[in-house]
């Protein structure tokens, strides 16, 4: 997914063989740990690659199909912070409001037209996957304050990656809209709204007592 020429070569051969496809699912992701002013160009183009511009090119390429074929459904996992902003999290929150955008405006633009293709954008709080233990520190951060912070968030994914995988798959059959998976994504949403300048200082607290209860 990183390597554009040979993300294009996968793209070009799903579009050749699967002409009838209509379900899209976008769902890989990486992350990077560290602040923005911690994280170099590289890193932050290496993560914008994977999980943003890789999920628009397929969707580029596969969407005049699924139009073509009568129905379809793109689901874009975004990420609850792609609904919140936290510290550490420039580049990923970065990649996960840009997925959000797109796919809200896509499917504005579709329902508009009256398009047999919806868009469900999925926002999912701590899932159970290795993500947090997978994510790539750069050279700028600290790796001893950087493991740390990795122990104590893989501590708050919680949620089972099967039970989310089906409730992913009940929002696409059921073409639905929008998907906020676990109790803290739905918590921290509804605080966003409401408190759209101080949710962080409350999502801190509380992942800071879930990590020290594990």
């Amino acid at each position: 997914m990183a390597d554009r020429a040979a993300a294009d070569e996968t793209i070009e051969r799903i579009h050749d063989e699967h002409p009838g496809v209509t379900m899209l699912f976008n769902n890989a992701g990486v992350a990077v740990g560290g602040r923005f002013t911690e994280v170099g160009a590289a890193d932050f183009d290496w993560l914008l690659e994977i999980n943003l511009l890789v999920p628009i090119r397929l969707t580029r390429a596969l969407l005049p199909l699924m139009l073509g074929n009568g129905e379809g459904q793109v689901v874009n996992t975004s990420s609850l912070f792609g609904l919140i902003g936290p510290p550490g999290q420039s580049a990923y929150s970065t990649s996960k409001f840009g997925l959000r955008g797109f796919s809200e405006s896509l499917r504005s633009e579709l329902e508009a037209e009256g398009r047999p293709v919806g868009v469900t954008s999925v926002h999912p709080g701590g899932i159970r996957t290795g993500i947090a233990r997978n994510a790539r520190i750069p050279e700028g951060v600290d790796r001893q304050e950087a493991e740390e912070g990795v122990r104590d968030f893989d501590k708050v994914l919680r949620y089972p990656a099967d039970r989310a995988a089906e409730e992913i798959i009940e929002a696409a059959i059921a073409r639905r809209p929008r998907l906020l998976i676990g109790n803290d994504a739905r918590a921290l949403d509804a605080v966003a709204r409401v408190l759209p300048g101080r949710y962080w200082s409350l999502m801190g607290r509380a992942m800071s007592l879930a990590a020290k209860r594990s």
